[in-house]
Parts: C-alpha cells; structure tokens; sequence
C-alpha cells in the first residue's frame, strides 16, 4: 500500500519543533524602535561630488548644442584630421563665423570639454578650439581673469606641441589661421598688459591671483615664443637663400627638416611680423625695423598673401619711421599700401577682417597727414587728397604751424598710435611698493597715507616725445612762408617781418635747414629698412652771407608719365563700364495705319532736320525726347 501523506495543517507542528525560525530569518523586525533608526548614506568624497556635479553640467550644457553646430564641429574635426586644406579653410573661414554670428555672437561658444565626445577627445584638436574659443570672448565678450590666464595656457600647450615634438607635427593649417594664432596671441599679449597695469580696478582676489601669476604674459614669455618659432623654422635663412638664387635642393638642406614643412615656415615668417609689432608696442622702433632685416617691402613677399598681414606690416613699419624723424620712408610706406588697399577694396568686402583692415587704413591716413604736414611732398596726390578730406581741419592747423598746430598733432597721434605697453608688471608681490601706485582715497588723512608715485602711460610718454620734436619745428612753416616771397633777404629785415631778435631769427633758420634734411631710403640701393641716406626734403634752400639771407627755390616738375598712366587706367574702366552697361530699349513704334506722311521739307530746310521734326530716328539707339 502507499504511504498515506499528512495533511498540511498536520504537518505544522513538526516544523516548529525542528527547525529554529530565529536562524532562519534573524531578528528581522524584532527591533522594536526599527522605524526611527535612519538608514546609512553612502559616503562620497567632495572631489567626486563636484566631478559628478560637472559631468551633469557638461550633459546639459551638451544637449543644448543645435545640431548643425555638433555636425560643423565633427566635420571640422575630420577635416583637421585629414590635413585637408581646402576644407579646413572652408570651416574656419565660414563656417565658424557663420555659426557665431547665428547662435553666439553674445554669448561664449561651448567649453571645450563639452565637445569632447564629439571629437573623440582628440587634444591637438581641442587646444585649437580653445584658441577660437578665447579669441571669440576677447573680440566679442569681455574676458575674465580666468579667460586671461586660460588663455595664456592654452598657447603654450599649442607652442609646446609645435616646438618641443620630436620632429615636425604632422599638422597643415591655412596660412590665414596661421597668421590670426601669432597675432592674437600678441593682441592678448597686450590687452593682459593694459589690463595689469591697472592697479586701483583690482579686486582682492585678482590681486591675488597676479601676484602668484609668476610669468603669465610676461614679455619674455611673449618674445621667447617668436624667437624660438623663428629659430626652430631657419626663417631667416631661407630668405637669404632664397634672394641669394638657391636651387630648392640647397634650400632644403640649409632649411633642415622643420623649415622645410610649410607650417613651420610660416609661422616663423609671422612671428617676424610679430616681433616687429611686439618692439613697436614696447617702444623700441630700431629694433622693430632690424629684426625685419631680410624681409623686403614689395607685392612678391610671402606676408602679401595674407592680407591682414600685408596692412598691419606697413603700418608698422611706417610709424616705426616717424618715431624715427624719417618722414620721407614713411609717406612712401604708407602711399604704398594704401594704394594697394584701394585696388583691392572690392575683394576685401567679402573678407572677415574687412572691418579691422579699413580701421588701420584710417588711422594710416591720419599719420600720413602728420607726415605731410611735416614734410611736405607729392608722391601720390590721390592718397593726399583722400588724407586732407577725412582729416581736412587738423592738417590745415598742422601745415600752418604755431602753437595751435599742437592739439591737432596730437589728436591725430593719439587716434592713430598703436596702444602701447609697459613691458615690467606693477609689484603684485610687494604690498608696500604697491600701495605707492594706488591714488589715496578722499577720506584718509595726507599725513597717514604716503603720496603715490607718479604713473605715467606709455602712449602719453611716446606722445610727449613726439610733441617735443613737433613743437621743435613749429615757426618752420611761418618763416617758410616769408622766405618764398624773396630771393635775397636782410637777416635783420626778416626778424622785423616776425617780431623777434635777430639772433633767435637765425636760430630759427638753422633748425629750418636742420629738419629739411632726413635719412631716406634710396630704392634699389638699401637692402634693410635701417639703411638709407642723407637727403634734403625741401624744396627751398638758403644760405646766410654778411647778415643776407639768399633763397632758391627748386621747382619739381609735375610726373607726367605717372599722370598719364593713371589717367589711362581710369579711362579704360569707364569704358569698360560703358560697355558693360546694357543699351536702353528704344519704345514701341505706332502701327503702320497710323502712320503720318512725312511732310516734304521747307525751303532751306535739311532732310535731317525734318526728320527730327517728324520724330523720326536719326541716329542708331537715339529716340525723340519727350
């Protein structure tokens, strides 16, 4: 028989006898008071709360990125990767700006860590749009300290990776890009400079910050990396080589391996450029012109192709002759590229840069009108006519001369200087030394708080030397003026003419033959922009014999060759815009019914001139006037 089995509710008893319910399940709610006990949180430490703080920020800040921008940036990235030029240009010349101006031309483009993921953490490509990144805060925005020092980091990551490889990156940028990475790394350069130098609009924490700043922006930082891009690409020695008529075999083995990579060559082409413009911003202008030694002044020079390069070379240069008293090299500097600049102007239009080129011609033809009016000559009268319009009233007071010359001089020079720096940082270390260049407040007591150190800025300081030399020369266009009228001249009757001692008068006279002379560069001759000869920028010269002043004056005759060909040039446009302009649509003639008969001319009277009375054509395109 089979074993009958228990029922259930039998079978309860025995298992409470053998098994023990406490091992089984433990004291689980025996605790009377388990209700009010609080759970344990997990502990996380305050570094990985803040990094998990800031990857949901980046989440966020990502998922706010429009589409076509994540797509522009991939895009961007590949083109990056592939060395693809034509693309890459395409991007940074378009692309970025178009984007900017539809979704960020007030507001920062995405960090860097947010696209991340978009390009795979790639870290050259990162370090470039961070370069893009700083530069948009700085022309759009107005930069933090932190986007200061962030900035300056970032351009040393990129100039480390260039210059302390193992060998040449393997990296093609556009010439364009090339170029905006020197000078915006120079116009940072000299905005931080500006800005520290700024003592009382500190707060403490940025007072902090510059005094543990150690070589953040310091010009020796700025002048090691121009140095160092020059030197790594033998930039100086390919131009040589270059002029000197070298086959590419012998460039290339002079060159080495960096200068042979077009990336290398041009950066250090630029950083030549920058030199030339960080020594101008500091104030040494023999040097700004020395370290462009090699570099020659004409339309075949690599620096022409950019031209945002192009103008700011010439303006430089240019203003570097004017500190230097060698006016002559400077109306030819600046006739030159302004010439250039208005041929090109329909091109220029459709450049990104229009805007910054046309405010550097502008302030190219206010220094041409200072150095016009302080030797005058007609190298290009299109130029000073241009000039005297923009700028008519002050070049009026500067030719006339005299003490109102000055505030007209000085007008023009402070609109059209470059905004120079002070290469040496305020004491940020030093609290004493610094307290000296902070102005005391209205409530501290005179007796408590130390008088502060005069601080005088660097663009009034170079304006004050040049209204020194300016005032110098002041009386030169009042004695000019008299001494046109006459051939021979008594010293004592001149000094009547001007109401002052005869002494003074020939003073006068010797410093007027003293600055109608200057160093001038004679084309063709001078291979630096240093180099030049001694010439005479008058046309009026006089001698003094036996208290007789004797004047001759010499005449230049007007170029007609040149007159002609521009004369020719502007001809052949107009024609070519009447050709180019479609004829006008004679009306629609009346139906032949009707139709008048002509009447038969009048006795004397020509058959053409009945036909006009007729209103008849007469000639091919010519109707009758209404």
């Amino acid at each position: 028989m089979a074993q009958q089995r228990m029922p259930l509710w039998a079978a309860e008893a025995d298992i409470d006898e053998d098994v023990d319910l406490h091992l089984a399940i433990g004291n689980y709610g025996q605790n009377g008071h388990y209700e009010d006990a609080p759970m344990q949180q997990p502990q996380i430490d305050e570094a990985t709360l803040m990094a998990m703080q800031q990857h949901m920020a980046q989440q966020a800040a990502f998922a706010q990125i429009p589409d076509v921008v994540k797509a522009f940036i991939v895009h961007f990235h590949q083109a990056v990767l592939d060395n693809n030029l034509a693309e890459i240009t395409v991007a940074y010349e378009s692309g970025w700006n178009k984007y900017t101006e539809k979704f960020y031309s007030r507001t920062e483009w995405p960090e860097a860590e947010v696209i991340a993921p978009l390009v795979n953490d790639d870290p050259i490509f990162l370090i470039l749009y961070r370069e893009l990144y700083y530069r948009h805060v700085y022309s759009r925005l107005q930069p933090n300290i932190d986007d200061r020092f962030h900035s300056y980091e970032n351009s040393c990551e990129l100039f480390n990776y260039l210059l302390n490889s193992e060998g040449p990156v393997q990296l093609e940028l556009p010439e364009q890009w090339l170029w905006d990475i020197i000078d915006e790394f120079i116009y940072q350069f000299q905005v931080f400079c500006t800005w520290r130098s700024k003592v009382k609009s500190k707060t403490e924490d940025e007072l902090m910050m510059l005094a543990e700043g150690g070589p953040v922006w310091s010009s020796y930082s700025v002048l090691n990396v121009l140095y160092s891009l020059i030197q790594k690409s033998r930039i100086n020695e390919y131009i040589v080589a270059q002029q000197e008529g070298k086959s590419p075999e012998e460039i290339a083995e002079i060159v080495g391996e960096y200068g042979q990579r077009p990336l290398y060559r041009m950066l250090g082409y630029f950083s030549i450029i920058g030199l030339l413009r960080v020594h101008v911003l500091l104030g040494d202008f023999t040097l700004a012109l020395k370290v462009m030694e090699n570099v020659e002044l004409n339309q075949k020079s690599p620096f022409t192709r950019v031209t945002a390069c192009h103008v700011a070379t010439y303006y430089y240069v240019g203003f570097c002759y004017i500190m230097l008293r060698r006016y002559p090299d400077a109306i030819r500097t600046f006739v030159q590229v302004l010439n250039f600049i208005m041929r090109m102007r329909q091109y220029h239009t459709r450049s990104y840069q229009y805007d910054q080129i046309s405010k550097t011609a502008d302030r190219m033809y206010a220094l041409f009108a200072i150095c016009n009016a302080l030797s005058p000559s007609r190298l290009d009268d299109n130029v000073a006519n241009i000039s005297k319009e923009r700028y008519g009233e002050q070049y009026a007071k500067m030719a006339r001369g005299g003490e109102d010359s000055l505030a007209a001089f000085e007008e023009l020079f402070l609109y059209a200087c470059p905004k120079f720096i002070t290469a040496n940082p305020p004491p940020y270390d030093d609290p004493a030394a610094l307290a000296l260049l902070i102005p005391p407040s209205p409530t501290d007591s005179p007796t408590q708080t130390p008088a502060p150190l005069p601080s005088v800025d660097p663009t009034h300081r170079h304006l004050s030397l040049f209204l020194a030399d300016v005032a110098a020369q002041v009386q030169v266009p009042t004695l000019r003026s008299f001494l046109k009228l006459y051939t021979s001249l008594g010293a004592k009757k001149l000094a009547n003419f001007l109401d002052a001692d005869e002494e003074e008068i020939v003073q006068e006279m010797m410093l007027m033959k003293q600055v109608s002379k200057s160093v001038s560069r004679v084309p063709g001759s001078e291979k630096g922009l240093l180099d030049g000869q001694t010439i005479t920028t008058s046309d009026l010269n006089f001698v003094i014999a036996d208290n007789m002043v004797h004047i001759a004056e010499s005449t230049i005759g007007r170029r007609y060759a040149g007159w002609f060909i521009k004369n020719t040039e502007r001809t052949q446009r107009i024609f070519d815009d009447l050709r180019s302009t479609p004829l006008p649509q004679p009306p629609k003639t009346a139906p032949p019914a009707a139709a008048t008969a002509m009447p038969a001319p009048a006795a004397g009277e020509t058959h053409a001139k009945a036909s006009r009375a007729g209103g008849q054509k007469v000639a091919w395109g010519a109707v009758k006037a209404a």
